[in-house]
């Protein structure tokens, strides 16, 4: 197929192109050729008329015609393209000299002076049927007073008018170079076909195959290089539009996870919340509905009530956290901190309020440690990691410190001496209201979204968080936060 339509691309140009050329070759000689006749019949016509006009200045010198045209008549009957020369002279219509047949020219050949004309002495209109060689060519002049009148004619087959014709030499150089013009078309055309076939190839095929990548031979030239340069945008073209194509469906893909999360988040929030209201109905109405009741119970009552309000309302200010921290994490604001001062204080208000209880709070953290970050959020961060410890490692012994760095980022390690979890439960950790035991996070007052607060307080700040069963037991947090670089 692709050999059918180089050749049928290559007759398409290589047929008009021949023909133009041949058209300009012929054309070319054609005009040469009668330019070359209407040069040479020029020339004739001026001979013949310098004959005539020798004759009349003669005249009108006073000088004898007869004998000057015998010398004339003789001296050009020795040329032997003018040796059927015909020369006659009237002198008020009478014969004063006549060379060869009289001349008689009709009035209008007269008037015309010079041109073609039938056999001499013929005055009716030439018959078309007969021969060219039945014609001559005449040149008319008269004297001043009109009185001489002197007729000159020549055949038309005169060598003088063929010799326009093209020699022999001349048609062969003229064959010659029509025949290199017609191989250098049919090469020239044989090697701009083949390129065009390849481009409507290469066309075709993008056109109905989306995967096809261009990867063809073109010659070293402009023409090559243009269909090179075609080839490069075509298939710049195609890698964008299948990056964009991976994007849109990366984009979908996170938009559609991200309505699941939160089709997911609130799920879990009304399952959430379903439990403390219906506990804390449960209380109030049974308070209502027995006025009698003793104070230690109502006390009891209204107490456990007031535990799952303080739950709801830490739930409340955790989802409102996440969702601020997911939604808006490009616009927390951020400022110098020093690391280990936060850390510092920490320790201090965990061990005052006795929120870990039995537990220890240490850290690690070299003075200066500069981070560029949220303070509210970073300490709400390392808050949770050490509140979690607390109510789940059951050990005694919870660290914050620093382990390593790079250029642009510190890398902490929260860890405790607990008894860690599942390797099964460790990817689940991060996720909203996962838990390892079914009601253990309502038993430890938590609301299940403690370390996801932690992962995306991590990620807002631009950093990376992992969590491992460490060595000596208990879970580890490694997370990196940036570095602060002033003027940045």
């Amino acid at each position: 197929m692709a050999l059918k339509k180089r050749i049928s691309y290559q007759w398409q140009l290589f047929i008009p192109l021949v023909f133009t050329m041949w058209a300009i070759i012929i054309g070319m000689a054609y005009w040469k050729y009668y330019d070359e006749q209407r040069y040479r019949k020029q020339q004739l016509d001026e001979q013949l008329g310098l004959i005539n006009q020798r004759i009349i200045d003669a005249y009108e010198s006073g000088v004898d015609v007869v004998p000057f045209l015998d010398f004339i008549y003789t001296y050009y009957k020795e040329n032997p393209l003018y040796d059927l020369i015909r020369v006659s002279v009237y002198e008020d219509k009478v014969p004063r000299g006549l060379r060869g047949e009289p001349i008689a020219l009709s009035k209008a050949e007269r008037e015309k002076e010079s041109g073609f004309t039938r056999t001499p002495g013929v005055e009716e209109e030439p018959d078309k049927s007969l021969g060219h060689n039945d014609y001559f060519f005449y040149r008319y002049s008269h004297s001043t007073d009109g009185k001489l009148e002197v007729y000159t004619v020549l055949p038309f087959d005169n060598d003088i008018l063929s010799a326009s014709l093209p020699s022999s030499s001349v048609m062969w150089i003229v064959l010659i170079l029509a025949g290199a013009v017609t191989v250098l078309s049919y090469f020239s055309t044989r090697y701009f076909g083949r390129n065009i076939t390849i481009l409507r190839t290469v066309a075709e095929r993008a056109a109905t195959d989306p995967n096809f990548i261009p990867a063809m031979d073109y010659p070293h030239d402009e023409l090559g290089d243009i269909s090179r340069q075609i080839i490069h945008m075509y298939n710049e073209r195609s890698q964008a539009m299948q990056k964009q194509k991976r994007e849109h469906i990366i984009a979908m893909h996170a938009i559609e996870e991200k309505a699941r999360a939160k089709r997911q988040l609130t799920n879990n929030i009304n399952h959430e919340l379903r439990t403390p209201i219906g506990v804390i109905k449960g209380y109030l109405d049974t308070i209502l509905d027995n006025p009698d009741m003793d104070e230690t119970s109502r006390t009891h009552f209204l107490t456990k009530a007031q535990e799952h309000v303080n739950r709801l309302v830490n739930l409340i200010a955790d989802v409102s956290a996440i969702t601020r921290l997911e939604e808006g994490s490009d616009m927390i604001s951020t400022e110098e901190l020093d690391f280990h001062d936060i850390a510092y204080t920490i320790a201090n208000d965990l061990e005052e309020s006795g929120t870990l209880g039995k537990m220890e709070f240490t850290y690690e953290i070299p003075l200066d440690c500069k981070i560029n970050g949220n303070y509210n959020l970073l300490s709400g961060m390392i808050i949770n990691l050490a509140k979690n410890s607390g109510a789940y490692s059951k050990g005694s012994h919870c660290d914050l410190s620093l382990v390593d760095e790079n250029d642009k980022f510190y890398i902490f390690e929260f860890s405790d001496d607990g008894i860690g979890v599942s390797e099964e439960h460790i990817p689940h950790l991060f996720e909203r209201f996962y838990r390892i035991d079914s009601g253990r996070t309502r038993k430890a007052g938590g609301t299940g979204l403690g370390l996801p607060i932690v992962q995306s307080t991590v990620i807002a700040h631009g950093g990376t968080i992992d969590v491992f069963n460490g060595k000596m037991g208990g879970l580890t947090f490694r997370f990196s936060l940036p570095k602060y670089r002033p003027g940045r």
